[in-house]
Protein backbone atom coordinates (compact mmCIF):
# COMPACT_ATOMS: atom_id res chain seq x y z
CA UNK A 1 0.00 0.00 0.00
CA UNK A 2 0.87 3.72 -0.64
CA UNK A 3 1.00 6.37 1.65
CA UNK A 4 0.41 10.18 0.59
CA UNK A 5 0.07 12.68 2.94
CA UNK A 6 -1.53 16.21 1.34
CA UNK A 7 -0.16 19.39 3.15
CA UNK A 8 -0.41 23.10 2.14
CA UNK A 9 -1.53 26.38 2.73
CA UNK A 10 -5.32 27.42 2.76
CA UNK A 11 -7.12 26.95 -0.41
CA UNK A 12 -3.80 25.08 -2.00
CA UNK A 13 -5.95 22.68 -3.32
CA UNK A 14 -5.52 19.72 -0.52
CA UNK A 15 -9.49 18.74 -0.88
CA UNK A 16 -9.03 18.94 -4.70
CA UNK A 17 -6.34 16.64 -4.61
CA UNK A 18 -7.94 14.82 -1.95
CA UNK A 19 -11.29 14.28 -3.89
CA UNK A 20 -9.38 13.14 -7.10
CA UNK A 21 -7.55 10.78 -5.19
CA UNK A 22 -10.51 9.71 -3.68
CA UNK A 23 -12.76 9.33 -6.80
CA UNK A 24 -9.83 6.91 -8.42
CA UNK A 25 -10.31 4.70 -5.16
CA UNK A 26 -7.86 5.67 -2.68
CA UNK A 27 -9.16 5.78 1.09
CA UNK A 28 -8.85 9.56 2.72
CA UNK A 29 -8.37 10.20 5.46
CA UNK A 30 -8.90 14.22 6.51
CA UNK A 31 -7.37 14.98 9.99
CA UNK A 32 -9.63 18.49 9.54
CA UNK A 33 -12.70 16.87 10.21
CA UNK A 34 -11.65 14.14 12.69
CA UNK A 35 -10.25 16.83 14.87
CA UNK A 36 -13.39 18.91 14.26
CA UNK A 37 -15.21 16.09 15.93
CA UNK A 38 -13.09 15.48 18.86
CA UNK A 39 -14.53 19.01 20.17
CA UNK A 40 -18.42 18.74 19.10
CA UNK A 41 -21.15 19.67 21.24
CA UNK A 42 -21.77 17.51 24.01
CA UNK A 43 -17.94 15.48 24.03
CA UNK A 44 -15.53 15.30 26.34
CA UNK A 45 -13.09 17.33 24.34
CA UNK A 46 -15.45 20.23 23.88
CA UNK A 47 -16.24 20.20 28.03
CA UNK A 48 -12.36 20.41 27.98
CA UNK A 49 -12.30 23.59 25.85
CA UNK A 50 -14.29 25.31 28.19
CA UNK A 51 -13.34 24.53 31.00
CA UNK A 52 -10.02 25.14 30.00
CA UNK A 53 -10.46 28.75 27.48
CA UNK A 54 -13.78 29.92 29.22
CA UNK A 55 -17.56 29.96 27.76
CA UNK A 56 -17.05 32.94 25.64
CA UNK A 57 -15.12 30.28 23.29
CA UNK A 58 -19.39 28.84 22.56
CA UNK A 59 -20.43 30.55 19.25
CA UNK A 60 -24.02 30.99 19.40
CA UNK A 61 -25.05 28.19 17.55
CA UNK A 62 -23.34 26.03 20.31
CA UNK A 63 -20.62 25.14 18.27
CA UNK A 64 -16.75 25.96 19.48
CA UNK A 65 -15.83 29.30 17.97
CA UNK A 66 -12.92 28.58 16.53
CA UNK A 67 -11.78 32.12 15.46
CA UNK A 68 -12.01 32.96 19.21
CA UNK A 69 -10.38 29.88 20.22
CA UNK A 70 -7.31 30.11 18.21
CA UNK A 71 -7.02 34.04 19.28
CA UNK A 72 -7.23 32.67 22.95
CA UNK A 73 -4.63 29.74 22.11
CA UNK A 74 -2.02 31.81 19.77
CA UNK A 75 -2.80 35.30 20.91
CA UNK A 76 -0.10 36.67 22.84
CA UNK A 77 -0.47 36.03 27.09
Amino acid sequence: MITIGLTGGIASGKSTVAEALKALGAVVIDADRLGHRVYEPGSPGFQKIVNAFGHDVVAADGTINRRVLGGKVFGDP
